[in-house]
């Protein structure tokens, strides 16, 4: 039999306190709690209830979650704000709550993470024709989800 069959959670204050353990670790999204509750196998009529107890007692925030997702995913990851945007889609975020978490990206920071990107993949681009080598990079920071247009500008102010 499923594990998850047999152990369901069945009462709310155990899903709560369980619940509040999961937000306390990091930041969550309305989603990803949702889905987790469904994992442990909390019955339906008691999800909604869990995540509005813990919305209320501040232990889930959509902003919160949206602006350390932005400023977690650039900082560690390297991720530009094409591919932020379609990560917090994917959480299910609010569309005015994505425009706040890009805007709180620090422009500067933005900048220097793209440069540094640049040097590094730079490295290891064999390509010798500095052409290829622009385009080469130009896709690969592309992937990474930044934006056409600046990744023009700093490519054409490096001067590779």
């Amino acid at each position: 039999m499923d594990q998850s069959q047999t152990n369901k959670i069945t009462d709310e204050k155990v899903a709560l306190v369980k619940a509040q353990n999961y937000c306390a670790y990091q930041e969550r999204s309305q989603q990803e709690l949702r889905d987790k509750l469904h994992e442990w196998g909390v019955y339906p009529s008691i999800v909604e209830k869990v995540i509005s107890t813990l919305i209320e007692n501040n232990f889930l925030n959509e902003e919160r979650f949206a602006i350390a997702y932005a400023t977690g995913k650039l900082r560690q990851k390297g991720w530009g704000r094409n591919k932020i945007k379609q990560g917090l889609k994917l959480k299910k975020v609010s569309d005015p709550l994505i425009k706040k978490a890009l805007k709180s990206i620090d422009e500067d920071e933005y900048l220097e993470m793209l440069r540094k990107i640049i040097q590094k993949k730079e490295s290891y681009i064999t390509e010798k024709e500095s052409y290829k080598r622009k385009y080469k990079l130009h896709q690969y920071l592309l992937s990474r989800g930044f934006e056409s247009d600046l990744i023009a500008e700093v490519l054409r102010d490096n001067e590779l």
